[in-house]
């Protein structure tokens, strides 16, 4: 569970998730862009996005979620975000 959100819209960050299969517990990480965080307290979601070959891959998560192991922040964006929705870049190429 992630204790304090440290990152932004627009950051590259690495999602550390818990995936339960049968009897075992391994960790899949997915890579890419936050998108959006949405809401406050409890409610609190965060959306990230990457791009594989030519297929554009969405994941939503809650923030305080049991299965979310940590929050790696790999790079920030390298001029200023001035928005809080990134979702003009879902129409990027």
């Amino acid at each position: 569970m992630i204790q304090t959100v440290d990152f932004r819209p627009g950051d590259t960050v690495r999602v550390h998730q818990k995936i339960q299969e049968d009897d075992k517990t391994r960790v899949q990480v997915f890579e890419g862009v936050v998108l959006a965080i949405k809401n406050r307290g409890e409610n609190k979601m965060f959306t990230v996005r990457k791009v594989v070959g030519d297929v554009a891959v969405e994941r939503i998560w809650p923030v305080f979620s049991p299965n979310i192991e940590k929050v790696q922040v790999k790079a920030h964006p390298k001029h200023r975000i001035r928005r809080s929705k990134l979702y003009y870049l879902r129409n990027k190429k």
